[in-house]
C-alpha cells in the first residue's frame, strides 16, 4: 500500500504584513506548477492546502488544470506567519524564526516550534495516506519551513546531506518557491524521491 505526496510551496509571495496574495510572477509560477502536473502520467487524485492565501491560490492554480478537487488543513500551515503578532517588526520576526529553526525544541510566544510544526504535518500525511485507495497522488500545496520542518524531523543528517550538504545549517534558503518535494508513503515508512525541484518553472508558459 503506498501513497504519493508531492509537496509544493506556495509560489512568491507579496512582501508585506499578513496574510499576503501571491505576486504576478507567484501566480506565473503556480501555473507553470499546474501545467506540469497536468501533463504528468498519472492522475491527481486530491490537493490539500495550507489556509493561508498564498498556498490556496497555488492550490488554485493546480486544481484548475488537473481537475482536482481543493480543501483546507490548518496543518499546513507555516510554523508561524510575519502577522501573527501585530506588534513584530519583521527583523524580529526573522530573529525568532532563525531562533526556531536552530533550536526546534523552542517554542514561540507565537506560532508553534519547528518541531510541533514538523509533527503536525507527519500526523496530515499518516492521515491521508490511511484514507486515501493504495496508488494515489496528492499534492499539498504548504510552505518552505514547514517542508522542512517535517524532513529534519523524519530522516536522519546524512540522507538530507545526499540532497544539499549542510542541510541542517542551510535549510532556511533550500525550498524555492514552488519547488516540488515528492515522498513516497508505504507501510507507514517514507521515502524522500526528490527534494525541491524545479525544472518545471524554466520552461515557457506559451508553449
Amino acid at each position: 500500500m503506498s501513497t504519493t505526496f508531492y509537496l509544493v510551496r506556495h509560489g512568491v509571495k507579496k512582501s508585506d504584513i499578513g496574510d499576503v496574495p501571491l505576486t504576478a510572477e507567484g501566480s506565473r509560477q503556480a501555473q507553470l506548477t499546474a501545467r506540469h502536473f497536468s501533463k504528468a502520467p498519472y492522475p491527481i487524485h486530491r490537493i490539500v492546502a495550507s489556509p493561508l492565501r498564498r498556498a490556496q491560490e497555488t492550490a488554485e492554480a493546480i486544481a484548475s488544470l488537473t481537475g482536482s478537487d481543493v480543501s483546507e488543513d490548518a496543518r499546513l500551515r507555516e510554523r508561524a506567519n510575519w502577522g501573527d503578532d501585530p506588534e513584530q517588526t519583521f527583523e524580529q520576526f526573522v530573529a525568532l524564526w532563525d531562533q526556531c529553526t536552530a533550536d526546534p525544541e523552542f517554542i514561540p510566544h507565537v506560532g508553534d516550534s519547528a518541531k510541533q510544526a514538523g509533527t503536525r504535518l507527519a500526523s496530515l500525511l499518516g492521515e491521508l495516506a490511511t484514507q486515501a485507495p493504495t496508488g494515489s497522488h496528492i499534492v499539498l500545496a504548504t510552505h518552505g519551513g514547514l517542508i522542512t520542518d517535517f524532513l529534519v524531523q523524519t530522516f536522519s543528517e546524512q540522507e538530507l546531506n545526499r540532497w544539499h550538504p549542510n542541510f541542517l545549517v542551510e535549510q532556511k534558503r533550500l525550498v524555492p518557491e514552488c519547488s516540488i518535494t515528492k515522498l513516497l508513503i508505504q507501510d507507514g515508512q517514507y521515502t524522500l524521491e526528490s527534494f525541491a525541484s524545479a525544472t518545471h518553472l524554466t520552461e515557457d508558459i506559451e508553449k
